[in-house]
Parts: C-alpha cells; structure tokens; sequence
C-alpha cells in the first residue's frame, strides 16, 4: 500500500527537477513562440494545452504515478510559479519572463511585419476589432497586442497619453497627431 501512495526522497527529487523542467521548458517555448501561443484560444489551441498538460504530468510523474510524487509536482509547480511571480519584479527577471506590448496598428493602418511577430493573422486582428465595436480601420487610433496575449483597441477622437506607450514595441510608428501634447 506504500509504494501506491509514497515515494522514497530520491524519487521526489526527481519528480521536483522534472516538474521544474518542464515548466522552465513550457516558459521559454512561451517566450520565444509568443504570447499567442496562449491568447484567444481556438479549439486546436485547447487541444495543445490539454497535450501540453498530459505531456508535464508524465513526464514530471513518471511511469507509474503515486499520490506522493502527485503532491510533490503539485508543489513544486507552486513553488516555480511563486519564484517566477517574485522574479518578475524585479527589471531583468521581468524582461527575461514577460513579452512587451507590440503595436499593431495606428491611425487606422494596419502593421503586417508587427502581426507576424506575434504570430496573429489579419482575421484575427479583424475579430479582436469587432469585438471592441470597430465599424471600420479609421476608427482605431491604436490596437496593441498586450503581454496577456489580448488585443487592445484605442478610438479615434481622444489623445493618447504618451506614458501609455512605454515599453510598446513599435510606439514610433505612432503618429503625433494622435498623442496628447505634454503628456510625456
């Protein structure tokens, strides 16, 4: 009944280091294939996080998991995610972790090269504009794709305080026009 419930220390050592592993692994195909990897999920993108999920749990539980490897993933995953959380306060843990907003459009132009680095397509741009009641492209100031893998739409009409665009990449593609003066 004990080998179906525990495991010896060398083996929670194990369980812990593959369980950090894979999610070190998880955070830097994050980072290197870009936030849309998790934003706005289709179907095919539910089906990958339920793989990715199984794929985690095998490999950090091994062959024959026990509710004590079960308990020391579950807490190392904590533990990861906790030390990730504190690691992002800091300037360089947060660069090394999160992404930077991308600007992906701009008094109703639309940045092609700027949607193929975060991997969004023009229907999806056009899906995230619906959805922020866009009739038409003159009608966005701004669309931003967020570090949270959504989409963010400024209208026409009010000025865009310059603070607003710190650490967007693209903000020089910004027209002046649409910029509150002295704002910076």
């Amino acid at each position: 009944m004990r080998d179906l419930l525990w495991l010896t220390p060398t083996e929670a050592l194990a369980v812990a280091i593959s369980t950090a592993a894979m999610y070190l692994a998880l955070v830097v195909l994050v980072r290197l294939l870009g936030h849309r990897m998790v934003s706005s999920m289709s179907a095919f993108d539910w089906a990958a996080v339920i793989a990715f999920g199984s794929i985690i749990g095998r490999a950090a539980l091994g062959e024959a998991p026990v509710l004590g490897g079960g308990l020391v993933a579950l807490l190392t995953l904590v533990a990861v995610q906790a030390a990730t959380g504190a690691l992002r306060v800091l300037p360089l843990g947060n660069e090394m972790v999160s992404r930077h907003p991308v600007l992906l459009m701009a008094d109703g132009r639309v940045f092609l090269e700027q949607l193929r680095k975060v991997h969004i397509t023009s229907p999806e741009l056009h899906s995230q504009l619906r959805l922020a009641g866009v009739h038409g492209y003159d009608e966005v100031a701004m669309a931003v794709f967020e570090p949270t893998g959504r989409v963010s739409v400024l209208h026409q009409g009010v000025p865009i305080e310059p603070r607003l665009l710190i650490g967007v990449d693209g903000r020089a593609l910004v027209p002046e026009h649409l910029l509150a003066q002295g704002g910076a």
